[in-house]
């Protein structure tokens, strides 16, 4: 079996910190790589070694795979984790760093191309019974044919991309009247995101929740599932709130969403760590989405109610060792919670808001995680994400994990930008996130900036208004002591003039 000595982890900020963290602790040794904006990040310090891959730009330092595998050439680096974003899921980096006599910390080439497409991967898990939405599973190009076949799911219908993510080429669409002009929309946009303009068709689920599996499987064919997350509190299609388990899986549907993920990993041949999505309607009947052929952002609230370490998992996946664990030795302890830590302004529509942490203090305590590439005094760069952190918390039940979530938050001191926080904390404290009652367009129905304009209780009503009389009162008494001083100096003066 291989051994990894030396591993490059192929990307920046928090989750490069957070898997040289456990590669340290498995006595590996690391080597960071970073733009020109990154040179003086926590992960950059962090790591054994480090190397400059060119300017901010990703397109010039990030995505520069063959650079990536000369210095590891360079360096005698035995491995190369790719985090998540970037290169995680080019299928040809993968190939290439496999050529390169390298090992990859992820699955097979394989497996990243056909669950990279969508049309391929509902193909490829036709053969087992995984329920999938109505639609086609093939390519639509011509828009006639595409109309009838919208007839026949019937509307509303969603036209995705193929190749697409994070809502590029998806267009929703209401009726027939519609129907031409959002097709060509989603095939245009496709085609200037992803390079392919291939888009299919499914029924649009009105009131979906998204809700991932976390599944693991070895290279000698063990898979198993590490439980649900629910992901639905999102903004602009990307998640924002996630937690662990769901508040609505009952333990039969955690069961057969299992199984079912199970065997999406079997379709494809899957070894390392994977999510799959399902789309779940109002009346809990889960359909496949999609599979992401890496670490999820939100793999923490696994860990947490798991206990294992999905970063060490990987490693001994890539060194051709076996599950040390199967499915029934796995249990679900507690709950967890995750909120993305943006710098983005909610009152201004979720934009971005660049500048620099002035202030930055983390929140403390038992049960309370974060996982950040950050310190105080940095500049958020404006060239990737905006995410600043991930902030983590555990409790022995969901109530206690949101309580201690919101505690967390009132402790998370950021001053210099706009961040998702205050968002973050009313979401957690709505009515329909209390009960588990809600789907991904909870930002759609109840969110609006101002509703982030502080609320007091009537005790703290009452209180502030006690305060305010008492300092008119003492402003009342200091003007008149100052005037009759004033008074004074000026009768004094007044008298040595004369």
């Amino acid at each position: 079996m291989p051994e990894i000595k030396k591993l490059l982890v192929a990307n920046r900020g928090e989750i490069s910190l957070r898997i040289m963290r456990t590669a340290r602790e498995m006595g590996i040794k690391t080597v960071a790589v970073y733009s020109e904006a990154d040179r003086l990040s926590p992960n950059v310090i962090f790591a054994d070694e480090a190397v400059c891959l060119g300017p901010p730009a990703s397109s010039q330092s990030y995505l520069l795979g063959d650079k990536i595998i000369e210095e590891c050439k360079k360096l005698e680096v035995d491995a190369i984790h790719p985090g998540y974003g970037f290169l995680s899921e080019n299928a040809d980096f993968a190939r290439k760093v496999r050529e390169a006599g390298l090992i990859f910390v992820g699955p097979s080439p394989e497996s990243i191309a056909v669950m990279g497409s969508k049309l391929a991967a509902k193909q490829a898990v036709g053969k087992y019974d995984i329920p999938l939405v109505p639609g086609t599973d093939e390519a639509i190009t011509d828009i006639d044919a595409a109309k009838v076949k919208a007839a026949e799911i019937g509307y509303p219908i969603l036209i995705k991309a193929s190749a697409g993510g994070g809502g590029k080429g998806m267009r929703i669409v209401e009726n027939e009247g519609e129907f031409e002009e959002q097709m060509q929309r989603a095939v245009s946009e496709a085609q200037s995101a992803f390079g392919d303009g291939a888009v299919f068709i499914e029924k649009f689920i009105t009131s979906p929740r998204h809700i991932e599996i976390q599944v693991l499987g070895d290279q000698h064919g063990n898979t198993v599932y590490l439980f649900e997350r629910e992901c639905s509190i999102q903004r602009r299609h990307q998640k924002v709130i996630e937690e662990a388990p769901s508040a609505v899986v009952t333990p039969e549907m955690r069961k057969a969403m299992g199984e079912a993920a199970v065997g999406v990993a079997m379709a494809c041949n899957y070894y390392g760590a994977g999510t799959v999505e399902f789309i779940v309607d109002d009346k809990l009947n889960f359909y496949f989405l999609e599979m992401n052929t890496r670490l999820q952002v939100e793999h923490p609230v696994t860990e947490m109610i798991t206990g294992k370490d999905l970063v060490r998992e990987q490693i001994w996946i890539a060194e051709e060792k076996p599950l040390s664990f199967q499915q029934e030795d796995l249990k679900i302890n507690g709950h967890a919670v995750e909120v993305r830590v943006y710098a983005e302004d909610p009152k201004n529509n979720f934009l971005p808001d660049i500048g620099k942490l002035i202030t930055y203090r983390r929140p403390q305590g038992p049960g309370v995680r974060v996982d950040d590439g950050f310190e105080e005094g940095m500049d958020i760069p404006i060239y990737y994400d905006p995410m600043i952190a991930k902030l983590v918390t555990h409790g022995e039940n969901r109530k206690a994990a949101i309580d201690k979530m919101i505690r967390a938050i009132d402790d998370y001191k950021i001053i210099g930008i706009q961040t998702t926080l205050a968002f973050c904390k009313f979401a957690l404290r709505h009515e329909a996130f209390v009960s588990g009652n809600f789907d991904t367009k909870f930002v759609e129905h109840y969110f609006t900036p101002a509703v982030l304009e502080e609320q007091f209780s009537d005790e703290e009503s009452e209180l502030l208004a006690a305060l305010a009389v008492e300092f008119l009162s003492k402003a009342s008494l200091k003007s008149t002591t100052e005037r009759k001083k004033t008074e004074a100096i000026s009768t004094s003066w007044r008298n040595r003039l004369k």
